[in-house]
Protein backbone atom coordinates (compact mmCIF):
# COMPACT_ATOMS: atom_id res chain seq x y z
CA UNK A 1 0.00 0.00 0.00
CA UNK A 2 1.37 3.59 -1.02
CA UNK A 3 1.82 6.13 1.49
CA UNK A 4 -0.74 8.27 -0.82
CA UNK A 5 -2.98 5.24 -0.35
CA UNK A 6 -2.63 4.90 3.33
CA UNK A 7 -2.99 9.15 3.53
CA UNK A 8 -6.29 9.17 1.76
CA UNK A 9 -7.48 6.29 4.17
CA UNK A 10 -6.73 8.02 7.41
CA UNK A 11 -8.33 11.42 5.76
CA UNK A 12 -11.61 9.56 5.09
CA UNK A 13 -11.53 7.49 8.75
CA UNK A 14 -11.04 11.03 10.52
CA UNK A 15 -13.77 12.30 7.91
CA UNK A 16 -16.32 9.33 8.75
CA UNK A 17 -15.61 9.83 12.48
CA UNK A 18 -15.86 13.30 12.77
CA UNK A 19 -19.61 13.20 10.84
CA UNK A 20 -20.36 10.39 12.83
CA UNK A 21 -19.39 12.79 16.14
CA UNK A 22 -21.81 15.53 14.44
CA UNK A 23 -24.74 13.49 13.69
CA UNK A 24 -24.61 11.68 17.40
CA UNK A 25 -24.35 16.07 18.46
CA UNK A 26 -27.07 17.44 16.02
CA UNK A 27 -29.15 14.39 16.60
CA UNK A 28 -31.02 16.12 19.82
CA UNK A 29 -31.70 19.23 18.17
CA UNK A 30 -32.86 18.04 15.19
CA UNK A 31 -35.64 15.60 17.06
CA UNK A 32 -36.56 19.02 19.01
CA UNK A 33 -36.87 20.27 15.59
CA UNK A 34 -39.17 16.85 14.08
CA UNK A 35 -41.02 17.56 17.36
CA UNK A 36 -42.63 20.44 15.87
CA UNK A 37 -44.91 18.22 13.27
CA UNK A 38 -45.15 14.90 15.63
CA UNK A 39 -48.63 14.48 17.15
CA UNK A 40 -48.43 13.27 21.11
CA UNK A 41 -48.66 9.67 20.44
CA UNK A 42 -45.60 9.68 18.52
CA UNK A 43 -43.21 12.21 20.48
CA UNK A 44 -42.37 8.75 22.83
CA UNK A 45 -42.86 6.01 20.27
CA UNK A 46 -40.70 6.60 17.59
CA UNK A 47 -36.98 7.81 17.52
CA UNK A 48 -36.71 7.98 14.02
CA UNK A 49 -36.72 11.68 11.68
CA UNK A 50 -39.26 11.57 9.78
CA UNK A 51 -43.40 12.16 11.52
CA UNK A 52 -45.78 9.70 10.50
CA UNK A 53 -48.51 11.42 10.77
CA UNK A 54 -47.43 15.15 10.45
CA UNK A 55 -48.64 18.01 12.01
CA UNK A 56 -49.22 22.02 10.59
CA UNK A 57 -45.86 23.38 11.35
CA UNK A 58 -47.46 26.60 11.69
CA UNK A 59 -50.27 25.66 13.97
CA UNK A 60 -47.55 24.56 16.46
CA UNK A 61 -45.74 27.74 16.25
CA UNK A 62 -49.24 29.92 16.61
CA UNK A 63 -50.20 27.81 19.61
CA UNK A 64 -46.87 28.02 21.19
CA UNK A 65 -46.51 31.40 20.62
CA UNK A 66 -48.71 32.07 23.68
CA UNK A 67 -47.66 31.23 26.99
CA UNK A 68 -49.16 32.35 30.52
CA UNK A 69 -51.47 34.97 28.55
CA UNK A 70 -48.05 36.81 27.05
CA UNK A 71 -46.44 36.03 23.94
CA UNK A 72 -42.80 34.86 24.02
CA UNK A 73 -41.57 38.08 22.88
CA UNK A 74 -42.76 39.67 26.14
CA UNK A 75 -40.73 37.13 28.11
CA UNK A 76 -37.74 37.73 25.73
CA UNK A 77 -38.27 41.39 26.15
CA UNK A 78 -37.79 40.34 30.11
CA UNK A 79 -34.60 38.70 29.52
CA UNK A 80 -33.61 41.32 28.01
CA UNK A 81 -33.50 43.77 30.52
CA UNK A 82 -31.22 41.43 32.73
CA UNK A 83 -29.19 40.10 29.76
CA UNK A 84 -27.88 42.95 28.14
CA UNK A 85 -26.55 44.60 31.49
CA UNK A 86 -24.86 41.50 32.43
CA UNK A 87 -23.22 41.00 29.19
CA UNK A 88 -21.78 44.69 29.58
CA UNK A 89 -21.63 44.54 33.21
CA UNK A 90 -19.03 40.55 32.46
CA UNK A 91 -17.04 42.07 29.77
CA UNK A 92 -16.07 45.85 31.20
CA UNK A 93 -15.69 44.35 34.67
CA UNK A 94 -13.35 41.50 33.14
CA UNK A 95 -11.59 43.72 31.24
CA UNK A 96 -10.59 45.97 33.70
CA UNK A 97 -9.49 43.02 35.92
CA UNK A 98 -7.27 41.63 33.87
CA UNK A 99 -5.53 44.66 32.63
CA UNK A 100 -4.92 45.75 36.36
CA UNK A 101 -3.44 42.29 36.50
CA UNK A 102 -1.34 41.75 33.68
CA UNK A 103 -0.35 45.32 33.15
CA UNK A 104 0.27 46.99 36.78
CA UNK A 105 2.96 45.71 39.44
CA UNK A 106 1.06 46.24 43.36
CA UNK A 107 1.29 44.78 46.22
CA UNK A 108 -0.89 41.93 46.68
CA UNK A 109 -1.02 41.39 42.87
CA UNK A 110 -0.38 37.35 43.70
CA UNK A 111 -3.14 37.41 45.94
CA UNK A 112 -5.85 38.69 44.11
CA UNK A 113 -4.70 36.57 41.16
CA UNK A 114 -5.03 33.75 43.29
CA UNK A 115 -8.07 34.31 44.11
CA UNK A 116 -9.73 34.15 40.63
CA UNK A 117 -8.48 30.95 40.67
CA UNK A 118 -9.61 29.93 43.77
CA UNK A 119 -13.08 31.08 42.70
CA UNK A 120 -12.83 29.46 39.13
CA UNK A 121 -12.77 26.53 40.81
CA UNK A 122 -15.27 26.64 43.31
CA UNK A 123 -18.89 25.48 41.97
CA UNK A 124 -21.04 28.94 41.67
CA UNK A 125 -24.25 26.61 44.05
CA UNK A 126 -22.67 27.54 47.12
CA UNK A 127 -22.85 31.41 46.48
CA UNK A 128 -26.67 31.01 46.11
CA UNK A 129 -28.02 31.25 49.42
CA UNK A 130 -25.59 33.90 50.82
CA UNK A 131 -26.48 36.21 47.53
CA UNK A 132 -30.02 35.67 48.13
CA UNK A 133 -29.68 37.08 51.87
CA UNK A 134 -27.85 39.68 50.63
CA UNK A 135 -30.15 40.96 47.78
CA UNK A 136 -33.20 39.76 49.85
CA UNK A 137 -31.80 42.14 53.03
CA UNK A 138 -31.42 44.94 50.20
CA UNK A 139 -35.34 44.43 48.95
CA UNK A 140 -34.09 43.47 45.60
CA UNK A 141 -35.77 40.08 44.83
CA UNK A 142 -38.42 40.37 42.00
CA UNK A 143 -36.24 42.44 40.68
CA UNK A 144 -33.67 41.94 38.11
CA UNK A 145 -30.95 43.51 39.70
CA UNK A 146 -29.96 40.35 41.03
CA UNK A 147 -29.14 38.79 37.92
CA UNK A 148 -26.85 40.84 36.48
CA UNK A 149 -25.48 42.97 39.57
CA UNK A 150 -22.68 41.01 40.61
CA UNK A 151 -21.37 40.47 36.85
CA UNK A 152 -20.48 44.20 36.98
CA UNK A 153 -17.68 42.86 39.65
CA UNK A 154 -15.97 40.86 37.77
CA UNK A 155 -17.84 37.56 39.57
CA UNK A 156 -17.15 35.92 36.15
CA UNK A 157 -13.66 33.96 37.32
CA UNK A 158 -13.51 31.99 33.70
CA UNK A 159 -13.64 35.08 31.74
CA UNK A 160 -11.24 37.21 33.90
CA UNK A 161 -8.63 34.44 33.69
CA UNK A 162 -9.11 33.86 29.85
CA UNK A 163 -9.05 37.84 29.54
CA UNK A 164 -6.03 37.50 31.69
CA UNK A 165 -4.46 34.86 29.23
CA UNK A 166 -5.35 36.58 25.91
CA UNK A 167 -3.63 39.83 27.45
CA UNK A 168 -0.48 38.33 28.55
CA UNK A 169 0.35 37.40 24.73
CA UNK A 170 -0.12 40.94 23.91
CA UNK A 171 3.68 42.28 23.68
CA UNK A 172 3.94 45.05 26.23
CA UNK A 173 6.15 47.10 23.96
CA UNK A 174 2.93 48.48 22.38
CA UNK A 175 1.87 49.72 25.76
CA UNK A 176 5.42 51.90 26.31
CA UNK A 177 4.90 53.34 22.54
CA UNK A 178 1.57 54.09 23.35
CA UNK A 179 2.94 55.72 26.81
CA UNK A 180 5.81 57.62 24.07
CA UNK A 181 2.97 58.74 22.30
CA UNK A 182 1.52 60.50 25.36
CA UNK A 183 -1.17 58.08 26.08
CA UNK A 184 -2.47 57.49 30.12
CA UNK A 185 -3.03 54.15 31.30
CA UNK A 186 -7.00 54.30 30.28
CA UNK A 187 -6.31 55.27 27.14
CA UNK A 188 -3.90 52.56 26.33
CA UNK A 189 -5.92 50.25 27.04
CA UNK A 190 -9.04 51.78 25.52
CA UNK A 191 -7.29 52.88 22.36
CA UNK A 192 -3.96 49.94 22.00
CA UNK A 193 -5.41 46.90 24.15
CA UNK A 194 -9.18 46.62 23.23
CA UNK A 195 -8.57 46.79 19.46
CA UNK A 196 -6.31 44.03 19.94
CA UNK A 197 -8.24 42.30 22.01
CA UNK A 198 -11.65 42.04 20.07
CA UNK A 199 -11.81 38.08 19.15
CA UNK A 200 -11.58 37.87 23.25
CA UNK A 201 -14.22 39.86 24.19
CA UNK A 202 -16.56 39.17 21.33
CA UNK A 203 -16.31 35.63 23.05
CA UNK A 204 -16.76 36.84 26.59
CA UNK A 205 -19.77 38.68 25.33
CA UNK A 206 -20.88 35.63 23.25
CA UNK A 207 -20.51 33.15 26.49
CA UNK A 208 -22.26 35.08 28.66
CA UNK A 209 -25.18 36.41 26.80
CA UNK A 210 -25.87 32.74 25.92
CA UNK A 211 -25.43 30.77 29.00
CA UNK A 212 -27.47 33.87 29.98
CA UNK A 213 -30.48 32.90 28.06
CA UNK A 214 -30.07 29.18 29.24
CA UNK A 215 -29.62 30.41 32.89
CA UNK A 216 -33.37 28.80 34.72
CA UNK A 217 -31.78 28.63 38.38
CA UNK A 218 -31.12 32.17 38.64
CA UNK A 219 -34.92 33.82 37.28
CA UNK A 220 -36.61 30.90 39.07
CA UNK A 221 -35.00 31.93 42.92
CA UNK A 222 -35.39 35.78 42.22
CA UNK A 223 -38.25 36.76 39.78
CA UNK A 224 -41.15 35.91 41.67
CA UNK A 225 -43.97 38.23 39.73
CA UNK A 226 -45.16 36.74 36.45
CA UNK A 227 -44.72 40.08 34.95
CA UNK A 228 -40.67 39.48 35.47
CA UNK A 229 -40.48 35.93 34.35
CA UNK A 230 -37.95 34.81 32.00
CA UNK A 231 -38.12 33.05 28.64
CA UNK A 232 -37.14 29.90 30.55
CA UNK A 233 -39.76 30.59 33.44
CA UNK A 234 -42.06 30.76 30.28
CA UNK A 235 -40.89 27.61 28.66
CA UNK A 236 -41.62 25.99 32.00
CA UNK A 237 -45.47 26.55 31.46
CA UNK A 238 -45.58 24.33 28.69
CA UNK A 239 -44.89 21.54 31.17
CA UNK A 240 -47.86 22.75 33.51
CA UNK A 241 -51.05 22.70 31.84
CA UNK A 242 -54.11 23.40 33.85
CA UNK A 243 -56.72 21.17 32.71
CA UNK A 244 -55.18 19.67 30.27
CA UNK A 245 -52.57 17.39 29.09
CA UNK A 246 -49.04 18.55 28.03
CA UNK A 247 -49.08 19.57 24.33
CA UNK A 248 -45.30 18.50 23.53
CA UNK A 249 -45.34 20.11 19.73
CA UNK A 250 -46.24 23.09 21.02
CA UNK A 251 -43.45 23.07 23.61
CA UNK A 252 -40.72 22.01 20.88
CA UNK A 253 -42.08 24.93 19.11
CA UNK A 254 -41.68 27.24 21.76
CA UNK A 255 -38.21 25.86 22.60
CA UNK A 256 -36.90 25.83 19.10
CA UNK A 257 -37.76 29.76 19.15
CA UNK A 258 -36.16 30.43 22.29
CA UNK A 259 -32.73 28.84 20.64
CA UNK A 260 -33.22 31.19 17.35
CA UNK A 261 -31.63 34.55 19.35
CA UNK A 262 -28.41 32.51 20.57
CA UNK A 263 -27.96 30.32 17.53
CA UNK A 264 -28.38 33.64 15.18
CA UNK A 265 -25.62 35.90 17.18
CA UNK A 266 -23.62 32.71 17.63
CA UNK A 267 -23.11 32.49 13.81
CA UNK A 268 -23.43 35.81 13.12
CA UNK A 269 -20.01 35.74 15.85
CA UNK A 270 -18.48 32.55 14.67
CA UNK A 271 -15.59 33.74 12.99
CA UNK A 272 -14.31 36.20 16.17
CA UNK A 273 -15.65 33.44 18.61
CA UNK A 274 -12.93 30.87 17.37
CA UNK A 275 -10.35 33.82 17.21
CA UNK A 276 -10.79 34.58 20.51
CA UNK A 277 -10.62 30.67 21.88
CA UNK A 278 -7.75 29.71 19.20
CA UNK A 279 -5.95 33.02 20.80
CA UNK A 280 -6.44 32.88 24.22
CA UNK A 281 -3.23 30.67 26.62
CA UNK A 282 -0.74 32.21 24.15
CA UNK A 283 2.19 33.09 25.68
CA UNK A 284 4.73 36.42 25.29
Amino acid sequence: MTFSTKRKLLNALRYLTLGLVAMMMLYPLLWLVVGMFRPNHEIFTSAGLIPQNPYNVFDSIREGWMAGGHSLLFYFWNTLQFLIPRVIGQVVSSVLTAYALTRFTFKGKKFFFTLVIITLLMPEVIFRIPMFQLYQRFDLVDTFFPLWLENAFATGSFFTFMLIQFMRGIPKELDEAAKIDGCHSFQTLVLILVPVMKPAIITVGLLTFMWGMNDFLGPQIYLRSASNWSLQQALRLGLQPADTAIVWRNLFAQSVMALLPAIIIFFAMQRYFIDGIASTGSKE
